[in-house]
């Protein structure tokens, strides 16, 4: 025979309440140590696609052109996006810009070589730093008066506008004339053809372009001690991105994908602790 209602009914909900309880277990299973993307609400633009704003070119952080792009910061993004079971589709855009565009929601986050600075967080939040970098100044291969930023009196500095480079430039060689350009590599070329004195930009663009050349066309006249953190920038409304970005940072550290990489972008440099250890405090 069939139950009374009452009885049903508390049957009913004995039911659902295993079925919770269970489905909760099930959730503090995967939060210990799966940091796949599938299911969860990620707020991304298009579900299990992560769409990727970036500045190109700016070797060998980012190398070549959207769709064919690739570099330290690109490899970087792919693994993250292969441990959050998501796609990845980069966008060009302007450096100038980006904080703002990631801000607005035009992409679900931005990979640039970008600093973590207290500037930009006024507008973007950012993972945990991924890679730490100094700045260079570089001068033309047969340049003799200037070695040190000391040197720089009434010279002609180029940097990439709205970079820590422009920023150090404009700050710390006031007698200096900045000039800013769009991309990282046009003020390398300006530099090689005259039209600006020497260049400051970050260590590792330095020293790419110069091994690039290889023909003594330009050379580092000095490194420049910043200890500056990159971080990966998202929208402050993105919480749930960026902290599902920061636990696969936190594994392609652990296994050594970080270190690895590194290895193949800069021989002989290991991931400081700074970068494997860090953590960034996001403004509330």
């Amino acid at each position: 025979m069939r139950p009374r209602i009452p009885v049903l009914l508390a049957a009913m909900a004995l039911f659902a309440g295993s079925a919770f309880a269970a489905g909760c277990g099930d959730d503090d299973d995967d939060n210990g140590g799966d940091t796949t993307a599938a299911g969860a609400d990620l707020g991304l633009i298009q579900e299990g696609q992560l769409l990727v704003g970036t500045d190109t070119p700016f070797p060998p952080f980012e190398i070549g052109k959207p769709p064919n792009i690739t570099g330290y910061d690109i490899d970087v993004v792919n693994a993250v996006a292969e441990k959050l079971g998501l796609t990845v589709t980069y966008q060009d855009t302007s450096f100038d810009t980006i904080f703002r565009d990631t801000a607005q929601g035009k992409f679900d986050m931005a990979v640039a070589a970008s600093t973590i600075t207290p500037e930009r967080e006024q507008t973007v939040d950012f993972s945990d730093p991924y890679y730490q970098a100094n700045q260079s100044l570089i001068v033309a291969g047969d340049n003799t008066d200037i070695a040190t930023l000391d040197d720089l009196g009434g010279a002609t500095v180029g940097a990439q506008d709205g970079t820590t480079g422009e920023d150090y430039a404009n700050d710390e060689t006031p007698a200096a004339n900045v000039r800013g350009f769009p991309e990282g590599p046009d003020a390398i070329n300006a530099l090689r053809a005259g039209q600006v004195d020497a260049v400051i930009i970050d260590q590792p663009v330095a020293v790419d372009a110069v091994e690039s050349l290889g023909g003594g066309d330009i050379k580092i006249a000095q490194e420049i001690v910043t200890s500056e953190l990159y971080g990966l920038p998202f929208a402050p409304d993105s919480d749930a991105l960026r902290e599902a970005v920061n636990g696969a940072l936190v594994e392609l550290k652990d296994d050594g994908t970080i270190a690895d990489l590194y290895q193949q972008y800069f021989p002989g440099t290991e991931p400081p602790p700074e970068v494997l250890e860090g953590t960034t405090t996001v403004p509330d």
